[in-house]
């Protein structure tokens, strides 16, 4: 069994999307740090069980070879751009990834990555690199990766709270083929027939709520 970890917002630049974000749910989220190498720092808030992660360009890094994750380069609005799913309690990615495989699913070799926050603790983790297509069709972001924390804590315990997720909802014109690859990360989400294919969520706060 997987349960979500976390969603990612890609946004053309981090301090307005914070500010947006604040202001539409009550929430402000918290900078989380920058991903040396990949051109990109975030910013999280935490719905309980997992959080939203706010990705954008980061100024003070050289621009990557081949260009920074999730068409992050070509935004010009917020978008719900994919979501990770990691193990539940006693499993590991390993054992994901194995039952994925078996069940038809390739979702990759774990890699390790790591952040640097802005107090400067390295956080390390495992996660498998987003899938751009399968069984012979784009994804559009919706199949999760699988990401494990390890021995770090979870960002969904740290980051600032008080938000709730409404179901994820996932649309793809192949959702049949969508619906396999869900079945075989052993994932629940709200998945139908659209003719534009992607990822979306409501997220609510004191304030009110967002749609992503």
């Amino acid at each position: 069994m997987t349960v979500i970890d976390h969603l990612v917002v890609a946004v053309p630049r981090l301090d307005d999307a914070i500010d947006e974000f604040e202001a539409a749910t009550g929430v402000r989220p918290a900078a989380g740090g920058a991903h040396v190498g990949l051109g990109t720092h975030n910013a999280l808030v935490s719905f309980g069980s997992g959080y939203v992660e706010l990705i954008a360009p980061d100024p003070r890094q050289p621009d990557p070879p081949g260009g920074r994750p999730f068409g992050i380069d070509d935004l010009d609005n917020r978008r719900l751009v994919t979501f990770a799913v990691r193990p539940a309690p006693g499993g590991t990615i390993d054992d994901v990834c194995r039952s994925a495989s078996t069940a038809g699913y390739e979702p990759g070799e774990p890699v390790a990555m790591s952040r640097r926050t802005p107090d400067g603790e390295l956080l390390q983790w495992r996660l498998t690199f987003p899938r751009t297509s399968w069984s012979g069709i784009d994804l559009h972001g919706t199949v999760p990766f699988v990401i494990d924390w390890g021995d770090t804590p979870m960002p969904s315990s740290t980051a600032p709270g008080g938000l709730e997720l409404s179901a994820v909802r996932i649309g793809h014109r192949d959702h049949e083929t969508i619906a396999a690859a869900h079945r075989a990360l052993d994932v629940a989400v709200d998945l139908g027939d659209a003719d534009r294919p992607g990822c979306a969520a409501r997220l609510s706060g004191p304030a009110g709520h967002l749609d992503v």
